[in-house]
């Protein structure tokens, strides 16, 4: 296929590079451009005025001056959970904290209940629903987590759901074991056995039927501590599972530093922050700093300092912590709008944290994230637009007009 008359063919980019610091806004754009794919893949691109009558021998679509960006990569969700929690929804409008809700037995424990008494069909056909109304949203590339099992059998089936899901959708899929995202209550006083569990029963299953690439750990007062953290990250590492830590949500918590020491690919969240975390993410080699501003939307906390960390050269993704507690929403538009008009964001910087730098939180940075010959033809086609910063200024509209897959539109 022959795209032709794009006003905006945007992160157009010759080889795919992590964006720190200053680099985010950094956002190459051809205008009035024509893109070429086959094959299922990007094949080329260039001018308008640079394309010969001669090249146009394949089926054409005619873009119509809009805009054709790649594909949000959403590098942090939970899309697999059995059921909704709008009845937290209402303690939250009466005023109760996320501790509190969690401390009368919502939160976490109450999804891991629910998924516990579902079964795999069940879990599949809820989570492939959600999945494809977040495919037409734009996102063409997404990471899941477990960790709403929280025993062997809970999270062997969650992760199985989550194998099955990248078998039957033409996205990129990366599954995160998540086993550490809270203390089941038989274990809340015994929190070594539970550790114990995962690295010596969990883990070695996981691995056994090679369900997850990464391995994951809330690591917040009152669930994991640093030293946990560690201990569990470096305990999958054995097994080939890189790690991704849920990081300084609530507190300082020692997520960060606990993700340098053991070489993870993210850290994410990050609302509570000191100077001392900012400067340890701002050296070439720490972890992306992965921020989920719908979070803090919905739980109505602080927001990431996105500003403060890309003036100290921090590499910054954006994702939806899609979940059924604290982010019940996959809209990566939204999140798009939320990082320029509450974390203080650039369009240009928004775009590329949730693009390239997304697609190198999940380590796809050489399949998606960017308009570049040989990565898979997953494109989002906007309607008519007057710049791109368009897309994040219409926070309550919905901009994407066709989204192709692998070069094909659905």
């Amino acid at each position: 296929m022959l795209i032709i008359n794009i006003k905006y063919l945007v992160n157009v980019r010759e080889e795919s590079r992590l964006l720190r610091g200053s680099e985010l806004s950094n956002l190459p754009i051809l205008e009035n451009a024509w893109l070429l794919i086959s094959n299922s893949k990007i094949m080329n691109y260039g001018l308008m005025s640079e394309l010969k009558q001669e090249d146009i021998n394949d089926e054409v679509y005619d873009a119509k001056q809009t805009t054709v960006l790649p594909s949000w990569c959403d590098s942090h969700t939970h899309l697999v959970f059995a059921e909704t929690r709008e009845n937290e929804f209402i303690d939250k409008i009466n005023g109760l904290t996320y501790a509190e809700i969690a401390a009368k037995g919502g939160g976490i424990l109450n999804s891991a209940r629910k998924l516990n008494e579902t079964s795999e069909e069940i879990l599949l056909e809820r989570a492939q629903i959600r999945l494809n109304e977040l495919i037409q949203l734009g996102t063409g590339a997404i990471e899941i987590k477990s960790g709403y099992g929280l025993s062997p059998e809970g999270e062997l089936k969650m992760l199985r759901v989550i194998q099955r899901l990248k078998q039957q959708n033409q996205i990129p899929i990366k599954a995160t074991f998540l086993g550490a995202h809270a203390f089941p209550a038989m274990y809340k006083e015994n929190k070594i056995g539970y550790i114990n569990l995962i690295i010596n029963e969990m883990i070695p299953n996981i691995a056994s039927e090679n369900l997850a690439d990464y391995i994951d750990v809330f690591c917040e007062n009152g669930f994991f501590t640093q030293e946990d953290t560690e201990q569990i990250c470096l305990a999958g590492e054995k097994y080939g599972l890189k790690a991704k830590i849920h990081a300084n949500q609530l507190n300082l918590s020692g997520g960060v530093q606990a993700g340098c020491n053991v070489n993870a690919i993210s850290v994410d969240h990050l609302e509570t922050i000191s100077s001392n975390e900012i400067s340890l993410l701002s050296n070439s080699t720490s972890p992306i700093a992965t921020l989920l501003p719908s979070c803090s939307f919905y739980l109505k906390m602080h927001y990431a300092p996105a500003r403060d960390l890309i003036n100290n050269n921090a590499a910054i993704a954006l994702a939806s912590d899609y979940n059924p507690g604290s982010s019940p929403s996959g809209n990566m538009n939204f999140v798009l709008s939320l990082a320029c008009i509450q974390l203080k964001m650039l369009p240009e910087e928004a775009i590329n944290a949730a693009t390239i730098n997304g697609a190198f939180a999940m380590e796809l940075q050489n399949e998606v994230g960017s308009i570049t010959k040989g990565k898979l033809a997953n494109l989002i086609l906007t309607k008519p637009n007057t710049s791109i910063a368009l897309l994040p200024y219409s926070f309550g509209s919905n901009l994407i007009d066709k989204v192709m897959l692998n070069g094909t539109f659905i």
